[in-house]
């Protein structure tokens, strides 16, 4: 047989033997890698010149600002007050600094040690509770309340049932003091408060017949499922607000007309949320919005109702090692078929923390690596030699929520115009 036949026969079994081969091959990896962009590579140098070298959370000042103006000025267009969310932004300094931009001295706290600080660095703000506390976390308070914060005239407690409101009254009356109280009403989200009037009826007969110890408030009707959770096979944005609001002007003419002795102008009507406040322009029936989240943007909140928002907020941490290729404990050398396979495991870096509520923002194309596994101490991570990180360079993550991830860092790092203006600490989790 001569060579050519040769040649053409070998062609021949290639093509058809080697049919599944390519068709795998097509369907191998491809470079998702990258370096850090312009924004992040001044980050990058900012911090290895400047920063603490240890995992840190970075607020950037100056998409912060922006998004402050367009929550509180589009508010202020609306006619609407701005309420601050505390458990959003729990750093008395950032508090104070979206204060000052927006001009709000309304908070909304959740948690009983924040309550009490809350009193004691803003005596001059109003405060609402955000979700109803056991009455013994109520009292609690009174205990640890220090300073010219007046409770009686400031503070609104969230009530969500008779029962809690009966255990309030009695509050009342052993401390010899008038509770504001603010209802909880149910308007969509099916997260309990008020359903029916009934009930309603219940509690409003309850604050009328006491008014030295409880004094009706207003509403609360969070909304949150407006801007997501709700399949919209079953209503826009826009279609959910109008329901949950329908909902909330039948409670509101419920309590106008069967106790208007406690019906006036100066009843807080909050409703709201970041996923819904900037629809909230569009109905005339609330007399306050409350946000936090939408501030700083972390990924769950990539929604269409905040895609004029910019993430202000990202999760900054050093590469404490590069190691090369992936290797797997026990496949030794054999690993290498993962990287020869995967160009975005040809580079491994172990970084100072891990297994934070968060996504990897930059460089692009790192990849968490499930055969290794989560650490808290040094999260591996695998990429391809795109990304061109070397060992003390930052790992920059985006946090998938605010409340809570925002207190696992210690001292907020703020920055502008890429360079670090400052340290803010967060608050304790105890009093």
């Amino acid at each position: 047989m001569s060579g050519r036949r040769r040649r053409k026969l070998l062609l021949g079994t290639l093509g058809t033997v080697g049919l599944g081969a390519a068709a795998a091959f097509a369907l191998r990896p491809g470079d998702a890698g990258a370096p850090h962009e312009p924004y992040f590579r001044a980050l990058n140098d900012e911090l290895r010149r400047n920063g603490p070298m240890r995992p840190c959370m970075v607020i950037d000042l100056d998409r912060l600002d922006a998004n402050i103006e367009r929550v509180a000025g589009g508010l202020q267009r609306a006619g609407k007050h701005y309420r601050i969310v505390e458990k959003s932004l729990p750093c008395q300094s950032l508090i104070a600094y979206v204060a000052r931009r927006s001009g709000s001295r309304r908070l909304m706290s959740f948690h009983q040690p924040f309550l009490n600080v809350d009193a004691a660095v803003f005596p001059d703000f109003d405060l609402l509770l955000g979700k109803p506390l056991p009455v013994q976390s109520a009292a609690l308070f009174y205990r640890q309340l220090k300073g010219p914060f007046d409770a009686a005239r400031q503070l609104q407690w969230l009530v969500d049932t008779p029962e809690r409101l009966q255990q309030y009254l009695a509050l009342a009356g052993g401390l010899g003091t008038r509770l504001r109280v603010n209802i909880e009403i149910d308007v969509g989200l099916h997260r309990g408060g008020v359903a029916d009037n009934a009930t309603l009826a219940r509690m409003l007969e309850m604050i009328d017949a006491n008014p030295a110890a409880l004094e009706f408030a207003g509403f609360m009707g969070y909304d949150a499922h407006v801007g997501f959770g709700v399949p919209k096979v079953l209503g826009t944005p826009e279609e959910l607000l109008a329901r949950a609001m329908a909902i909330y002007q039948g409670f509101a003419d419920f309590a106008r007309t069967h106790r208007p002795a406690l019906w006036n102008e100066r009843l807080t009507l909050n409703a709201g949320g970041s996923p819904s406040y900037t629809l909230h322009g569009a109905e005339k029936l609330s007399t306050e919005i409350s946000v936090g989240t939408a501030l700083l943007k972390p990924t769950h909140y990539d929604i269409e109702t905040l895609a004029e928002h910019e993430p202000a907020a990202f999760i900054a941490t050093p590469v404490l090692k590069a190691t090369g290729p992936v290797q797997i404990p026990a496949l030794d050398a054999k690993s290498r078929i993962f990287s020869w396979w995967d160009v975005n495991q040809r580079q491994t870096f172990y970084i100072y923390g891990g297994w934070w509520l968060a996504d990897y923002a930059s460089p692009r194309g790192l990849q968490f690596n499930g055969i290794l596994g989560h650490s808290a101490n040094q999260e591996n991570v695998n990429a391809s030699p795109s990304v061109g990180l070397w060992v003390d360079d930052q790992v920059f993550l985006r946090p998938a929520i605010a409340e809570g991830v925002l207190l696992q860092f210690g001292d907020l790092i703020t920055v502008r115009g890429g360079k670090i203006q400052d340290a803010w600490p967060v608050y304790h989790q105890t009093g």
